[in-house]
């Protein structure tokens, strides 16, 4: 059997970890977001942003975090297999930040492929800034467009999910599923 892997993604303050956590609550099998974990061992380290003070150096653990995720997700024998963001997240944030990273920043991206993406859009009712994030809602806006052109960039069709209650947002994740894979 071929577990399906799905990308939830989208930028600060969308609903994704929310959307994450009931998918998971409902029984679905589930990659969590992995940044807060690698921010939060930076700061006890001493460094308060690391993406802001070493892009590229937190962009890479990000990377290699994901990437790692995508080979446990061989093990999986569940029908489906959600990922909170997934590779090309990475460098669409650097692209967002303007940052210039080498093309083996790619290369994972163009060779372990997801089969579906779906990205949230900001949703402004929602959005809160907290230690770990730290982006103003425009630049949430600004994330969100870089987020589904760099999907689109790596050859992906992405779904945008509508803004909604939890319940709605997972029914049309569930159903594009059952109608398009």
């Amino acid at each position: 059997m071929h577990t399906k892997r799905i990308v939830i993604t989208g930028g600060p303050g969308s609903g994704k970890t929310a959307l994450i956590k009931f998918l998971e609550q409902e029984g679905h099998f589930v990659m969590h977001e992995i940044s807060r974990d690698v921010t939060r061992e930076a700061q006890e380290q001493g460094i308060d942003q690391l993406f802001l003070e070493q892009p590229l150096l937190f962009s890479e653990k990000l990377l290699e975090g994901r990437l790692k995720q995508f080979h446990q997700g061989e093990e999986c024998t569940s029908a489906t297999l959600f990922y909170d963001r997934g590779m090309p997240d990475v460098t669409a944030y650097m692209d967002f930040a303007e940052i210039t990273y080498p093309d083996s920043f790619s290369a994972p991206c163009l060779k372990h492929k997801y089969d579906a993406i779906f990205v949230l859009p900001p949703w402004e009712d929602i959005y809160q800034q907290d230690n770990e994030r730290y982006e103003s809602f425009e630049q949430a806006e600004k994330i969100f467009d870089y987020l589904k052109k760099g999907y689109e960039e790596y050859g992906y069709h992405v779904h945008e999910v509508p803004v909604g209650t939890i319940k709605d947002r997972v029914q049309y994740i569930l159903d594009k599923l059952k109608t398009d894979y």
